[in-house]
């Protein structure tokens, strides 16, 4: 497969000062430190100069007194992906990577995400919001039903309920979930069949889809520990599955990237029933920050397609540059698609 991103590397006139955003106070701090030191690291190895930052609550003075050219944001979770952050180098004027603050907003938020992609002919699973009072009085679903935080990322808090679940029925108040960490949550029914993942990137003539990976998990399903410890998952890219199933995958996947509006990067994940064709794969959410570690799935699809890691992260700081000036000349950093 040859590079669906746009071909060579992308090339700067004179190195960049770019601030690498990371860590922060969320539940994916770890991971958010793991894919700065290895953005960071990859944009010191083309040239550039980096300054690192470990989010804390004074970080726009540091962003000032720093003045980059660019900001990476290899942040992931809140506040870093819902549009707080996002807003706030609007207002400071700064150019950044990733998505922007409407997108930012939409996306993480599991329903709102639903309400924008499904009358677009983007099939997710049913469901709705409840309080964990209303779980401990009867299952909203039946069984089996996936329970997960409304803006949660990384798989953070997911559950899924079955008769066998060693959680009561209903589900009781002293069990171990996420019904003791968060007011409410969102069910789902739980799809049966396969983990399928498919990153998009923007180049030269617009999204393209990298192609789809198929997640083997050991045990389980694709939590956060599958997703950040290493040998619980076999990635197989690309994933072996029927050449319509693929070109399903790819097309909701850039289709997603574009009615949400996403800029750089962004990542889709689905269930594929393989019972049922065509009618059994649903997209679960779009990711506007995926993972850039060791072990995450779009530098790994990336490399998959000849884009090495540090020319993926330029990739990025490029969109972020162009974007940057489509805004200041008028535009918008990260509106949905009205289309």
């Amino acid at each position: 497969m040859g590079n669906p991103a746009g071909g060579a590397a992308v090339s700067f006139d004179t190195p960049l000062h770019i601030a690498v955003l990371m860590g922060g106070w969320a539940n994916e701090r770890e991971v958010s430190l793991s894919s700065g030191a290895g953005v960071a690291d990859a944009l010191e190895s083309k040239g550039h100069r980096v300054t690192r930052i470990d989010m804390g609550r004074d970080v726009a003075l540091r962003l000032a007194k720093a003045k980059p050219d660019v900001v990476f944001n290899a942040l992931h979770g809140v506040p870093g992906e819902d549009g707080s952050v996002q807003g706030m180098l609007d207002l400071m004027g700064l150019a950044y990577t990733h998505s922007g603050l409407a997108t930012s907003v939409i996306a993480i938020d599991k329903q709102l995400t639903k309400q924008a992609l499904v009358p677009h002919g983007i099939p997710m699973p049913g469901g709705r919001i409840v309080t964990c009072e209303e779980l401990f009085e009867r299952d909203p679903l039946p069984r089996p039903y996936v329970l997960k935080p409304v803006n949660e990322g990384s798989s953070v808090g997911v559950a899924i309920v079955t008769e066998g679940s060693n959680v009561g029925n209903p589900i009781s108040r002293d069990a171990t979930g996420p019904w003791q960490e968060f007011p409410e949550l969102l069910a789902e029914p739980f799809i049966k069949g396969r983990e399928l993942t498919a990153a998009v990137i923007d180049g030269p003539d617009g999204p393209r889809a990298l192609g789809v990976t198929e997640l083997v998990i050991e045990n389980g399903f694709y939590d956060y520990e599958h997703k950040y410890t290493a040998g619980r998952t076999q990635h197989i890219f690309p994933a072996q599955l029927p050449p319509e199933i693929t070109a399903l995958c790819e097309h909701y996947a850039v289709r997603a990237h574009q009615v949400l509006g996403c800029h750089g990067t962004s990542r889709t994940d689905f269930r594929w029933d393989d019972e049922a064709g065509e009618a059994g794969l649903f997209v679960l959410e779009t990711n506007t920050q995926p993972g850039m570690t060791p072990l995450s799935l779009v530098p790994e699809q990336a490399a998959h397609c000849g884009i090495p890691y540090a020319d993926l992260v330029e990739m990025l700081v490029a969109e972020a540059l162009r974007v940057h000036a489509l805004k200041q000349a008028g535009g918008s950093h990260g509106a949905a698609d009205p289309a």
